[in-house]
């Protein structure tokens, strides 16, 4: 991440952030602290408007913020909203600007998204980041990315603002997806696994906080373990990603391992879990919410 002592005439790109939900509006700080102007859009402008306060430019428009800019980031919820994004920006748009496509949309949208980033003249990038919330406002994301290296000095201090570490996949749109679908797979599977533990743990009349300690300090111990249990137990689902944005992903990956002739049982028994958890209520709190899947409906106090 760029230092506050960083050298004054250092280049700094002009950044679009197209997209500012939990991940975009803490990339968006993360840009601002690291000394780079940040213009920011979102559908529901409300949700951008805080950015101010940090020193954004919140604008009403997506063709507004990108007119100028020399780096467009999109941090949306799914390929559909970046294409309309993009729709919505198009009259703002130069040829050469650099498109960070930082959106978890799967391998056919990230096809179509960096067709329509050629047709307008873009120079596009698929850049899908791996973290949460805390990562994303600290400027600690491992950012994974696929594009051409001619334009890597340009974007490396928008890369060094949101990530501790920066991944270069290869030249062709969709390699860093693909890596991404990859991360995914086990970080939904992980949460399924923290989720069932506690499940069972109540079941069988143990205090879910003796299987942790079990488990503390050992080599099964995580901290993402021990995090997203105290998240349950605590009862503060404060989203870091939503349930709901988990269970997109985790279709996306069975749309993947399809298309790519691999089954992968632990992830459709996850998409399950995270369908009767949204269907229960809990799509909009923190993915660790798969929890009350495993519950007796009895149980369930929502």
């Amino acid at each position: 991440m760029t230092s506050s002592t960083a050298d004054t005439t250092a280049y700094r790109p002009v950044v679009a952030v197209l997209g500012t939900g939990i991940m975009g509006s803490g990339m968006a700080r993360s840009l601002l602290r690291a000394g780079l102007d940040v213009r920011a859009w979102n559908r529901t402008q409300s949700r951008a408007a805080p950015l101010a306060a940090d020193g954004a430019v919140v604008t009403g428009t997506a063709e507004e913020a990108v007119r100028g800019a020399d780096v467009v980031v999109t941090m949306l919820s799914d390929g559909p909203s970046v294409a309309a994004a993009l729709a919505a920006a198009s009259g703002g748009v130069h040829t050469g600007q650099v498109l960070l496509q930082s959106s978890t949309v799967g391998i056919d949208a990230t096809a179509d998204l960096a067709q329509r980033a050629a047709d307008l003249g873009l120079v596009y990038l698929d850049v899908p980041v791996s973290g949460t919330k805390q990562p994303a406002e600290q400027g600690a994301l491992t950012v994974f990315v696929a594009g051409p290296t001619a334009v890597r000095a340009t974007v490396e201090p928008v890369l060094d603002a949101i990530g501790r570490r920066t991944v270069w996949v290869g030249e062709a749109p969709g390699a860093a997806s693909r890596l991404k679908l990859v991360v995914n797979t086990w970080v939904i599977t992980m949460v399924n696994n923290i989720a069932e533990c506690l499940n069972l743990a109540e079941g069988l009349g143990i205090d879910p906080q003796s299987f942790l300690d079990v488990m503390k300090g050992g080599p099964l111990d995580s901290a993402y373990l021990q995090g997203k249990s105290a998240a349950v137990l605590s009862g503060d689902l404060t989203p870091s990603f939503t349930l709901s944005t988990a269970l997109k992903d985790t279709r996306l990956i069975l749309d993947a391992a399809q298309s790519a002739g691999v089954r992968l049982d632990l992830v459709a028994a996850s998409a399950d879990r995270f369908v009767r958890a949204e269907a229960a209520g809990h799509g909009g709190e923190d993915m660790i919410a798969t929890y009350y899947a495993g519950r007796a409906p009895e149980q369930d106090d929502d």
